[in-house]
């Protein structure tokens, strides 16, 4: 019986809303709200302002003055999920707002304490994850072709333009969620022609996705990103400017270590890679794995519920069908052709951008981060990680019989 209850469990249909993934939105938050109670104004009139007090040097003293709020006015999923996005842009302004060179070493009482609770509802970490930044930091304004984020941090346009394209970008992958979804429920039926339709959605989707993040190049100036911008994602862990992590006063008396805002905790190319079986080096197989923890747990359920379905790359070999073969080959490649095309991003917004940075500073703020100069802001050796991580998609990739 036990034996019969664990098959039915993976062989259950896939939906989207078991997991509170949007049919239209994908992992993005549908319509996030950009008001919370009027009780927590004093989050708000802070969070609204950031970029000014940081270059004003302004936001610890800002900090100091606000009042300890706990969460219990918070009403409902989409209200925490803001409390947290303001909670974590003003943490990460409040440790990085003298550069790297003087990080806090200790987050005040009445920011921890609310972070922390707010983390704990939500079950994600106390500090800036891409859920935040990103999923949660859109909104239309006047039409639904016209974009703005709700917070910022100093770099202008070209933060907005980073965020901007990002929620883009999971836009992109939508329809490629949703061929993932079809592509598994035809493995359960099973049905070839509906597998072999949902393999080509997924491919375009993935090819979609290159091409919108193609459109960093007219919105984001990569010494503006390398310079003033990157420091506000970078966190406590593995990151040589804060090497012992940060104290969360009022929760612990030990600092905590935690990995900066990274393009690994989002959850489409996990998804992907757990569906197209691809299997990743221990080291960063390890480093995607830990950054699971910094999605909304639903959303990691749906990479674990993946991993629980029939294998694709099993049913393609088994099956003797040269097309599904040929389609499953083409999502691979087009897979790895995103990477490729992350690598030459990279390249130009950081490793490029470093050696112009060096020995020149950006206005007024405190200047480029040099702890992180080849690393990514999650923490990893950026390039390497990269390299692996693409390298290791292409060997997916089946052999052709005839």
């Amino acid at each position: 019986m036990e034996l019969q209850r664990q098959n039915l469990k993976t062989t259950s249909p896939l939906s989207l809303g078991r997991f509170h993934i949007s049919e239209d939105y994908g992992f993005l938050l549908p319509n996030p709200l950009k008001e919370l109670p009027d009780h927590y104004r004093p989050w708000m009139e802070i969070a609204n302002k950031l970029p000014e007090l940081i270059e004003s040097h302004q936001l610890r003293a800002q900090v100091s003055k606000m009042p300890l709020l706990n969460c219990q006015f918070l009403k409902g999923y989409r209200e925490r999920r803001l409390a947290h996005l303001v909670l974590s842009f003003i943490t990460m302004g409040y440790v990085w707002q003298e550069g790297e060179a003087q990080p806090a070493e200790v987050l005040p009482r009445n920011l921890a304490l609310p972070f922390v609770e707010v983390s704990r509802d939500l079950g994600l970490p106390p500090i800036l994850v891409h859920a935040d930044f990103v999923l949660t930091n859109w909104t239309t304004r006047n039409s639904e072709r016209n974009l703005d984020t709700i917070f910022s941090f100093p770099g202008g346009e070209s933060l907005r333009g980073f965020v901007l394209v990002t929620v883009l970008v999971e836009k992109a992958a939508v329809p490629g969620i949703k061929a993932l979804v079809q592509a598994v429920n035809a493995m359960l039926q099973p049905s070839q022609d509906s597998l072999l339709q949902a393999l080509q959605g997924l491919r375009l989707s993935i090819q979609d996705i290159t091409r919108t993040l193609g459109q960093m190049h007219d919105n984001v100036d990569p010494d503006i990103f390398y310079a003033v911008i990157r420091i506000f994602l970078s966190g406590w862990k593995d990151n040589p400017a804060m090497p012992v992590g940060l104290i969360y006063e009022g929760v612990s008396t030990e600092p905590l270590k935690y990995s900066g805002g990274s393009a690994a905790q989002s959850t489409v190319l996990h998804a992907f890679d757990e569906f197209l079986g691809i299997r990743h080096s221990k080291e960063s197989g390890n480093f995607l794995l830990n950054m699971r923890d910094y999605m909304p747990p639903s959303h990691k359920a749906f990479i674990e519920a993946i991993q629980s379905a029939p294998s694709l790359r099993d049913h393609v070999l088994s099956s003797g069908n040269g097309p599904l073969l040929t389609a499953y080959n083409q999502c691979v490649q087009a897979l790895a052709e995103l990477r490729s095309y992350h690598i030459t991003m990279v390249t130009k917004y950081l490793i490029t951008s470093a050696a112009k940075a060096k020995g020149r500073k950006l206005s007024h703020l405190p200047g480029p981060p040099q702890a992180l100069e080849d690393r990514g802001t999650g923490g990893t050796s950026v390039l390497i990680f990269l390299k692996i991580v693409r390298n290791k998609t292409l060997e997916a990739i089946l052999p052709q019989s005839g």
